[in-house]
């Protein structure tokens, strides 16, 4: 058996302050709420191959608040549901999307297919992970979407998920593609194929935990001076490639936040927003800083975030502090927002798509340039009291990270029992596997290889 379908696949249910897990048999709450958490999957690791590579020659993205971890994987997070400890049945639904593109035709892509809001239920041995799924037929272009669609078998064999703790944490459990699933793949691979294992990690309601007293009431709304904010939050990436770029095998680095800005895991936040708000123009300052460092001189600080809307348009400022010198109030990309209006007092905008501007690309070194696309912005700013920012995308407070599995091309081969193909999609992409092997020089030319973050070294 290979070994990413052995004892990659673990179950840790830890009290809340690290205590062992109780006997089967210990009398315990049998339903508590998961309240926080994450799933790792890379879908299938030769797909997300040749969709980046130079046949497809296409690309994804990630959408509320799915990130990416790892050389090859997506992270989703921002866990609920349930999870019973008597039984071991665990039930958990995650944030996010991501979306995959490629062959491009007039009028947009062949290739277009995206997941999202994927759910796993577990009871037993076997467990379903669903997505909704939107996607293109191949031949055809149709387009379907499909809600929670059973998109993948879970095997956990051997595996007892019952216990008392806070935490529950699987690690590389095999995945094989169901008929529905091969269905809203538009056909690119036939029911039966090993998809990529799939790790989660989520924090559970400690047994006993008394239930919840009534919601306070959302009481009168009491505004603040004119114009002024009550809070506000910005939320920012910097860049996905840039991310991996920092983390990954080539600069070999690492980021820390401080001041009050937050981790979203796909995102930052800064937040305390303080500032002025009238008829969609926004003059706003927040709190935090970030500081990515790492191998061959990395080491780049942004902090005193600010953004300024007018007439439309939005900025994102930032004080920037390389090795050598501090630039004070630096635009660092630009994004529009047209429709920055209150609505129960609160005005906020998701995911503007952004462009770096020349000075931004100044801060990054030449790495990107002046025009690039940046992560997009998230802002939001409350003018009274009772309005609420939108929730940070939560990863859960669990420190450990799952194992992640060898990637496909390195596993010890797989026996035919184990796949209907040779991890290859179905024509059109019939070369799909040969295009993912390919590893081209780094000066300036599109690499393609397993480790996603060496793209972002060409400014990718």
């Amino acid at each position: 058996m290979p070994a990413r379908l052995r004892a990659l696949v673990t179950v840790v249910c830890t009290a809340v302050l690290g205590a062992l897990l109780l006997p089967a048999g210990t009398a315990h709450a049998a339903s508590r709420t998961v309240q926080g958490g994450r799933l790792d999957w890379g879908v299938k690791s030769s797909f997300q191959s040749y969709v980046t590579g130079p046949i497809a020659n296409g690309g994804y993205s990630l959408t509320g608040g799915a990130g990416t971890v790892g050389s090859s994987q997506f992270r989703f997070p921002s866990a609920t549901g349930s999870y019973d400890g008597d039984t071991g049945r665990l039930g958990a639904s995650f944030a996010g999307g991501v979306r995959f593109v490629g062959h491009r035709a007039s009028g947009g892509y062949q290739l277009d297919l995206t997941l999202s809001r994927p759910t796993v239920r577990i009871s037993g041995t076997t467990g379903t992970l669903y997505l909704d799924v939107t996607g293109k037929a191949k031949g055809t272009g149709a387009v379907t979407a499909s809600t929670q669609v059973p998109f993948a078998s879970l095997s956990l064999r051997g595996i007892d998920m019952r216990g008392a703790g806070g935490q529950v944490v699987l690690s590389g459990v095999p995945a094989t593609l169901t008929a529905q699933g091969a269905t809203s793949f538009a056909g690119y691979y036939t029911a039966g194929t090993a998809l990529d294992p799939v790790s989660l990690a989520v924090d559970v309601e400690p047994a006993g935990s008394p239930s919840p007293g009534p919601s306070r009431s959302a009481g009168h709304r009491k505004p603040a001076a004119p114009g002024a904010l009550v809070d506000g939050a910005v939320d920012w990436g910097v860049r996905r490639t840039f991310r991996e770029y920092v983390s990954g095998d080539i600069a070999q680095g690492a980021w820390k936040l401080s001041d009050g800005a937050r981790d979203g895991g796909a995102l930052f936040r800064f937040t305390g927003g303080r500032g002025t708000y009238a008829k969609g123009g926004l003059t706003a300052r927040f709190r935090g800083a970030i500081r990515f460092t790492g191998e061959h001189g990395l080491d780049l600080r942004f902090g005193a975030v600010q953004v300024a809307v007018h007439d439309g348009e939005g900025t994102l400022y930032a004080d920037v502090t390389t090795a050598d010198a501090t630039r004070k109030k630096v635009p660092l990309v630009t994004f529009t927002a047209k429709d920055l209006t209150p609505v129960k007092g609160l005005a906020e905008l998701t995911e503007a798509p952004t462009k770096l501007t020349a000075e931004g690309a100044r801060a990054f070194g030449g790495m990107y340039q002046p025009g690039t696309a940046m992560d997009p912005v998230s802002l939001a700013v409350a003018l009274t009291d009772d309005a609420e920012l939108p929730a940070l995308p939560d990863p859960g407070h669990i420190t450990a990270t799952p194992s992640s599995p060898a990637p496909a091309a390195a596993a010890p081969a797989r026996t035919k029992a184990a796949t209907a193909d040779d991890g290859t999609p179905v024509l059109p992409l019939a070369l799909g596997a040969a295009a993912g092997a390919l590893l081209l020089a780094a000066a300036g030319v599109h690499a393609l290889r397993r480790h996603r973050a060496r793209r972002a070294a060409d400014g990718n």
